[in-house]
């Protein structure tokens, strides 16, 4: 348990100790020893408190050809869809009204979203909500796009950056998609001023522990606020539709630590998780998580934002999803807080 101790003691390990401790993933005692110090350390700088995000995802259109993506562009299946203007802003009106105080804007990299439409959707947004965060998860734009995106008041962005691994990288993404790329845009985010989101899924299609290793390093380096990790679920239109999904047990292992390595960061209970397992979300809390992502789209679009296959609450109003999470949260000894929820500093 040496390593262990060292991880709870530094916050951090190098490669060769991080694979060592992937070692321990079914190790109960060792998982139970990161569990607690990981919901000590939440308590600590959120106590009892759990954000909620009111996710909206306003596209299904991109531009990518992610192997594992639904939504891939390649994917002549995909039934496509853009929400007006008008459309995001009643999820938000609905949502301000439900106690979310953070939208989430999620799409494809849709070019008809240009950099002057999402300005204006931000603006009408901060306008309509000013004691609410916007955050933005629209992939990869170049650093004045973000700029003008940040002038216009978007506050947070998530841009997963799937994996640190470059070989690794490659087999998930076309040869045109480049993790350095990917890198620069996180790097150009933080240097913006903007409350920045990385992350990874766990048991993606050749994934090995030194892989996971290199995600680990890599967020340490990165130092960001918010981390989003869920198990890879294949999609039944993608290369990978056979493959098995990632491990429930290895990604509540994984949030205990970047919980422990990154004491105050905003980590999320993933839909992911709860689309494998039924207490999924409980058990992501259980492990150190303190955000969840209901849903604010419309129940008439939710299905076409296809990710993978089986996602859940996709046929749920969003009053319904709020209610029902908060039961959850509440079952596991925490509370729903209508915050913006800002990671601490």
């Amino acid at each position: 348990m040496d390593i262990i101790d060292k991880l709870i003691r530094d916050h951090h390990l190098s490669r060769e100790e991080y694979i060592r401790l992937l070692a321990l993933a079914e190790d109960p005692s060792a998982t139970e020893r990161l569990k607690e110090e990981a919901c000590r350390l939440r308590r600590r700088y959120y106590k009892d408190k759990v954000y909620t995000r009111g996710l909206i995802e306003f596209t299904n259109y991109c531009k990518n050809d992610c192997y594992y993506c639904g939504i891939r562009r390649g994917n002549a299946n995909a039934r496509r869809y853009r929400l007006t203007k008008g459309a995001i802003l009643d999820c938000c009106k609905n949502g301000y009204g439900l106690g979310f105080r953070t939208f989430v804007l999620q799409g494809g990299e849709d070019a008809y979203f240009t950099d002057a439409r999402l300005a204006d959707i931000v603006r009408s947004i901060k306008a309509g909500y000013p004691d609410c965060a916007v955050t933005l998860s629209v992939g990869e734009r170049s650093y004045e796009s973000y700029a003008r995106l940040r002038e216009a008041g978007a506050d947070r962005y998530l841009l997963r950056h799937e994996t640190a691994s470059e070989g690794h990288y490659g087999r998930l993404h076309p040869p045109q998609m480049r993790l350095a790329d990917r890198k620069a845009c996180l790097y150009h985010l933080k240097e913006l001023g903007y409350q920045v989101g990385a992350g990874f899924m766990v048991g993606s299609p050749g994934q090995t522990d030194q892989d996971i290793a290199e995600d680990l390093l890599f967020l340490k380096e990165l130092g960001p606020q918010m981390v989003g990790i869920g198990p890879f679920i294949p999609h039944h239109d993608t290369r990978f539709a056979k493959e098995a999904p990632g491990s429930v047990e290895l990604t509540l292992f994984l949030l205990s630590v970047i919980r422990i390595m990154l004491p105050k960061v905003l980590l999320p209970a993933t839909t992911a998780l709860g689309t494998l397992d039924p207490k999924g979300r409980e058990k992501g809390l259980e492990a150190g998580a303190n955000v969840v992502m209901p849903n604010l789209s419309p129940v008439e679009d939710r299905k076409k934002y296809d990710l993978y296959d089986h996602k859940i609450c996709t046929g749920e109003e969003a009053a319904e999803c709020r209610a029902c999470l908060a039961r959850r949260v509440e079952a596991v000894g925490y509370r729903i807080a209508e915050e913006r929820g800002d990671a601490r500093t």
